[in-house]
């Protein structure tokens, strides 16, 4: 088996379908790939979709998940070389997503890819649109500098990570733990930007803050010098709504998402805020670069 497609799921009935019949229909340029699904306990119709595209389906206690120990459980049930992560609610956008996002890694030019990822109109909210655009730009970087990664659109050799495998005591960022330790022992890291997924989030403003406490909360491991004070929190909340109230009025749609606009980035900033709780310092200028919208 050359690649396994590994998808972690709870109650992901809304979106799974649409994710399975756009792996099922790759072109995968010869690749033979199994679809695994990790499920965490389901209740909807996750289950019966995953048996209906023939899906091998494995198992973890709600109580026992976290999101490293979720995905170990699926990499260690894959049967491919290679390991190809997608979230239950990302759709592969292309019919030559897997075998693009596969190709560094069996060329050898990184030991971690992720691709591209990108919202729908009438679903992803306009701020996270915006967020897609900088974080999941248009042009390839292979490798890239730095260690950013993410894996609800990634890829990794199955002999790497056996090497190192998911952290599953983090509350969230496994994919940017594995990116640091790897970037610190030389391996590289490579963005492709001819994988994309559409990545469909469809939470309340209560869920967006909590996704981004428990980030920062993780955050905090990764990047120990990083500290948003109250200042900092006001100064990126206020930056993140005028430039997107910016952009919504070149795209003329500033009526219809102001308000959204404004929930998003104060939930995304105070989400941040209250995840980050150390007293370390950051330079002014790094801290700048990761948090204002672009």
């Amino acid at each position: 088996m050359d690649a396994s497609i590994v998808i972690r799921t709870y109650n992901e009935g809304k979106w799974l379908g649409r994710a399975l019949e756009a792996c099922a229909t790759q072109e995968a340029e010869g690749l033979q790939y199994e679809v695994v699904i990790v499920d965490s306990g389901s209740t909807d119709d996750t289950l019966q979709i995953a048996e209906k595209y023939g899906c091998r389906i494995t198992h973890i206690k709600k109580s026992d998940f976290t999101f490293g120990r979720s995905l170990n459980v699926g990499c260690d049930f894959a049967q491919g070389r290679f390991l190809v992560f997608i979230s239950g609610h990302c759709i592969p956008a292309s019919d030559q997503w897997l075998a693009n996002l596969v190709r560094p890694l069996d060329e050898g030019k990184c030991a971690f890819a992720y691709g591209r990822q990108m919202g729908e109109p009438g679903v992803t909210k306009f701020s996270e649109e915006q967020l897609f655009k900088k974080y999941f730009p248009e042009h390839s970087a292979i490798p890239q500098e730095g260690f950013f990664c993410n894996n609800a659109n990634s890829a990794v050799p199955k002999a790497v990570w056996e090497q190192y495998k998911f952290d599953e005591e983090v509350t969230g960022l496994e994919d940017m733990v594995l990116g640091k330790q790897l970037a610190a022992d030389g391996e590289f890291i490579g963005y492709v930007a001819d994988a994309p997924v559409i990545h469909l989030h469809d939470e309340s403003w209560s869920q967006i803050k909590t996704r981004y406490e428990r980030e920062a909360v993780a955050l905090q491991g990764i990047m120990p010098e990083v500290h948003i004070r109250a200042g900092d929190f006001l100064r990126y909340t206020a930056a993140g709504i005028l430039f997107d109230w910016s952009e919504s009025l070149s795209q003329r749609a500033f009526w219809r998402e102001a308000g959204s606009i404004f929930m998003f980035r104060l939930m995304q900033y105070w989400g941040s805020y209250k995840g980050n709780n150390d007293h370390r310092k950051l330079s002014q200028d790094r801290k700048d670069r990761y948090f204002y919208p672009r």
